[in-house]
């Protein structure tokens, strides 16, 4: 096995951290609060100050922020979600967590994003809502589509996992007047080691979501310490975000101009280094308005298992974002025909991104993905 790649780019993703996440994190361990503290409120305030917006409701995990989100928005048992196929299963697992079927829509094969005429056409009487998928952090614009999906009482809710930072216009994402759902795991922009958002569109909507977030309970936990009882007033979930993670992503929150600007400059190295090779074409994230989290290709001509077979063995981190989720057994009930999806899903390849990596780096993988496309087209 050949192993010819600095160290860095052996890895498709990595956490990165700034320095102060530890001091952090032994703070919040010592206050003694894990499940939800002054600490978990204080991350909900900085992030809605961060994107201008009223209120952020912090949650578990960006699973849980959809799961939320939806049920929040009134998704249930007998309804259709229309989400892109092209997306990681846990998009379709929030849906069917609510009860509700997913109806799978196509993408755009330069941007794998849904596009509002997708939308549209793929409505049926029982849609109660639609997620978009940001995919590689860009922005989705259903502005031509909201008067349809107004009248029809659909739900936007953005599956923005991968977009913290990321602006739709002036606004960043989150900002732009639909529920949007965040991640904060490992590999994220912005990472709390494990967590995520909702923010919601009234105030109504975000008090709906800190009870399901916190088993139904009525009462805050603040109000709960200074009473002999409680009201559980629905149904709940225990899926808070624990002090811990919020103490972590307080200070990746401190460093984010920082992650937006290298996260940038490693998406040009990449995409300068590739130019003209025959065989490959990038995703469009619309770099200049996105916080980049991944470098997407797609390998032409029916090459790419052979390519990232060999860019493996050459110690290059590559991976595949995503395997369609309508060819997956577990999703099989909902297939339809996606052809676009399809290709995508025969061809995508994503490169070694993250933090760690220098220009530098992005030039060595992008040699070796020149060589090993060379050969096989041979």
């Amino acid at each position: 096995m050949i192993r010819t790649a600095p160290p860095g780019v052996a890895h498709n993703a990595r956490p990165y951290l700034y320095g102060g996440e530890e001091s952090a994190l032994t703070a919040a361990l010592r206050a003694g609060q894990y499940n939800h503290s002054e600490v978990t409120e204080e991350f909900e305030q900085r992030v809605a100050a961060f994107l201008d917006v009223p209120d952020v409701v912090a949650v578990s995990s960006g699973t849980a922020a959809l799961h939320v989100a939806l049920l929040a928005a009134g998704v249930g048992p007998g309804h259709d979600v229309l989400v892109p196929s092209f997306t990681f299963c846990a998009t379709v697992q929030a849906i069917l967590a609510t009860g509700a079927r997913p109806r799978f829509i196509e993408v755009d094969p330069v941007t794998a994003c849904t596009e509002p005429a997708q939308i549209l056409a793929a409505l049926t009487p029982a849609t109660r809502a639609v997620v978009p998928v940001l995919y590689g952090g860009r922005a989705v614009d259903l502005t031509s589509a909201r008067p349809a999906l107004d009248e029809r009482g659909v739900a936007v809710v953005e599956d923005a996992a991968q977009a913290f930072g990321s602006l739709q216009g002036e606004r960043r994402v989150g900002a732009t007047g639909v529920v949007t759902c965040f991640s904060f795991g490992p590999i994220k922009n912005l990472t709390c080691g494990l967590g995520g958002a909702v923010v919601p569109r009234t105030p109504l909507e975000a008090d709906t979501c800190r009870r399901l977030r916190g088993l139904g309970i009525v009462e805050s936990a603040a109000h709960r310490a200074e009473a002999t009882t409680y009201t559980v007033g629905e149904f709940g979930m225990r899926v808070q975000m624990s002090p811990l993670n919020a103490a972590v992503g307080l200070v990746q929150l401190q460093h984010f101009t920082e992650a937006e600007t290298r996260r940038r400059e490693l998406w040009r190295a990449y995409a300068a280094a590739l130019d003209g090779i025959d065989g490959l074409s990038l995703v469009n994230p619309d770099v200049d308005r996105t916080v980049p989290s991944m470098f997407s290709v797609r390998v032409l001509h029916g090459h790419r298992d052979r390519v990232f077979r060999a860019l493996r063995d050459r110690g290059i981190g590559v991976g595949v974002h995503y395997p369609p989720n309508h060819t997956q057994p577990a999703f099989s009930e909902w297939h339809r025909s996606l052809p676009v999806i399809e290709l995508l899903g025969r061809e995508i390849m994503t490169l070694p991104f993250h933090q760690h990596l220098t220009p530098a780096d992005a030039d060595h993988a992008a040699q070796e993905v020149r060589r090993v496309l060379a050969g096989v087209s041979r």
